[in-house]
């Protein structure tokens, strides 16, 4: 769709198996996050922006409420709608969002507003937000603190151009937000376990400019990867591992 960055494109048609596949779930403590920052309930109308495959989607709606996802890839929409049946799925983007105005309790970004950090986006978000309507922000990011966490990431740096990361703050900027109240910030711990194949390497296949690349690129980064697991004395040799992440999760409101 217009707008949208070539590593989201291409990345995220060629590797939504592997995102739905690799990707981390959610620390349980985001349930109270979605009640008290968001004011999710039952009767509550709330929009998965940038839904992906719906990883985020499921805590909306076991939060209570009625959940519209829209997500601009095709190939994620298609796993999307293999995961959630029940669940609208809408080709749509951040600029221009398939609902009526003042029609959402909640937006909910996760994994995405930094694809979409403009004030474009943010008007069209205050578009379709009732007024004391919430928009949330959320990112698992590895923990960098873990040596062989910040190892992986030396190896998916050279990478990444000029595609879009949560890490690089650029998103920042974009607030405060005329129209909304100051952004509120909340942190917790991750522990995405499982076999390394999932919880590393289709993780990293999963990022989007790294599943962009031509195949013979993209099978010197696993190499790498694969490199990495092979040496790191916390993933050798073991079935199960655990990838630590933080989870950020920031909120506002509009305003009258």
């Amino acid at each position: 769709m217009r707008n949208l960055h070539r590593a989201a494109a291409q990345g995220f048609e060629a590797g939504a198996t592997r995102y739905s596949a690799g990707r981390p779930d959610y620390p349980a403590e985001l349930d109270d996050w979605l009640r008290d920052a968001l004011g999710l309930a039952s009767g509550k109308r709330a929009l998965d922006l940038g839904a992906g495959t719906g990883k985020f989607t499921a805590r909306l709606i076991a939060a209570g409420a009625s959940v519209t996802a829209v997500e601009p890839v095709a190939a994620m929409r298609a796993e999307f709608a293999r995961a959630l049946p029940e669940v609208q799925v809408l080709e749509g983007s951040a600029e221009a969002i398939p609902a009526s105005d003042a029609s959402l309790d909640a937006v909910a970004c996760a994994q995405s507003f930094h694809w979409f950090a403009t004030p474009a986006a943010l008007a069209e978000i205050r578009r379709v937000l009732k007024v004391g309507g919430a928009l949330g922000l959320v990112w698992n990011v590895r923990d960098e603190r873990i040596a062989w966490v910040a190892a992986l990431d030396a190896i998916l740096r050279p990478y990444e151009g000029d595609a879009p990361r949560h890490e690089s703050g650029f998103w920042r900027r974009a607030f405060p937000a005329p129209g909304f109240t100051p952004l509120a910030e909340r942190r917790f711990r991750y522990d995405h376990e499982g076999p390394p194949e999932r919880v590393i390497v289709d993780r990293v296949l999963s990022t989007s400019f790294i599943a962009a690349l031509e195949p013979v690129e993209r099978g010197k980064v696993e190499d790498a990867v694969r490199a990495l697991i092979a040496g790191a004395p916390e993933l050798a040799g073991r079935d199960r591992v655990i990838s630590p992440y933080v989870t950020i999760a920031c909120s506002c409101r509009k305003r009258d």
